[in-house]
């Protein structure tokens, strides 16, 4: 792996007091190509922008899938990726998918460590905060037509994350028209299609005052599947119920570990197929206590309304300190900032290398 560092960081442009998601990416990134069947040409270098060629099917037929993971700092400053060899696995099964090659774990993770371990001290120090990595493979070259690519690149950005995806609770919208997966497609997958096509939903029900979509399946909108881009919990006839993965939903690592730590901590959890009409019932008696939607970038952010059939039901007034999903995620960020034990073997400590 050839390794060119920057000349000069921009991490004094950075306000890790002020983080906004996304607008500000660490020094390097790493990337790797797939030619004639090989991987080679792998490199950290200083984060810029990248050419490729205007036929290539990344832009034409959406051949691209991504990961999200998140690096995080203890007291002592040592930085500990969470469960990185997940983040393999899925999108290794999101690239078999999309007629892509795999990533073998050797590029993944050396890729991975070498590049995290340069740019370490852009992960923030403060509890909650992170550094959000995004992997990706992208087709790079072909001719124009409706075939998969002969050539790839794996890429690794990262980015300072703050506690929160959302600053607030949430007002959701159970979706009756549209939807993200079907039955037999690529919902179970990170593909970058997935999430295109629910930006316009997403943008009507925002102007109706929702922050984001309850997703149903496809063919009846009669059992939740997602919410957003957040698999979703809910505190139900004192359960803790998560809709179970198929291929329409993706399996969320941030969902598992939740699913595991409430189990752990002798919470009743269950994993199942759940209908809209026992969310609404739920909400009618006050058995449904709690919801809330989990992922890598939004970590737990739970809700206060959920809208059927332009009816608005409120979840009840809990105090924070009485939420469940406020217990978990302080349980989940413990583990990941390592001041507490780890009984999964989740915490990985990142190798100094440089």
């Amino acid at each position: 792996m050839r390794i060119e560092k920057t000349l000069q960081s921009r991490i004094k442009k950075m306000d890790f007091n002020n983080i906004s998601f996304g607008k500000q990416c660490a020094d390097h990134m790493f990337c790797s190509e797939y030619i004639n069947k090989t991987w080679k040409n792998s490199i950290i270098k200083p984060f810029g922008n990248i050419m490729f060629s205007p036929i290539s099917p990344v832009f034409h037929y959406g051949q691209a899938v991504f990961e999200g993971m998140k690096a995080y700092k203890d007291k002592n400053e040592e930085v500990f990726l969470f469960r990185p060899k997940e983040n393999l696995k899925r999108i290794n099964r999101s690239a078999k998918r999309l007629e892509m090659p795999t990533i073998p774990e050797n590029i993944f993770m050396n890729g991975l460590n070498k590049l995290i371990d340069i740019d370490r001290n852009w992960v923030p120090k403060n509890y909650g905060q992170s550094l959000y990595i995004r992997p990706f493979l992208i087709a790079t070259n072909g001719i124009l037509s409706a075939k998969p690519s002969k050539d790839y690149m794996f890429i690794i950005i990262s980015t300072p994350a703050d506690d929160a995806y959302y600053k607030h609770p949430l007002k959701i919208k159970i979706e009756e028209k549209y939807s993200r997966s079907a039955s037999g497609g690529v919902g179970f997958t990170k593909a970058a299609g997935n999430y295109a096509s629910s930006f316009y939903p997403t943008r009507l029900a925002n102007e109706e005052g929702y922050d984001q979509i309850l997703w149903t399946d496809s063919s009846t909108h009669t059992i939740i599947e997602e919410s957003g881009t957040m698999n979703v919990f809910f505190w139900l006839k004192n359960k803790l119920v998560t809709p179970k993965a198929n291929d329409n939903i993706l399996s969320g690592i941030t969902c598992k570990s939740i699913f595991s730590l409430a189990k752990n901590e002798g919470f009743s959890v269950e994993e199942r197929n759940l209908s809209v009409s026992e969310i609404i019932e739920g909400l009618e008696t006050g058995e449904l206590k709690e919801a809330f939607g989990c992922g890598t970038a939004a970590v737990i952010n739970y809700f206060e309304i959920i809208s059927y059939k332009k009816n608005n039901f409120y979840l009840p007034n809990i105090p924070e300190e009485q939420r469940i999903s406020i217990h978990l995620k302080k349980s989940l960020l413990n583990i990941q900032h390592n001041l507490s034990k780890d009984p999964f073997g989740w915490r990985v400590q990142l190798k100094r290398y440089f």
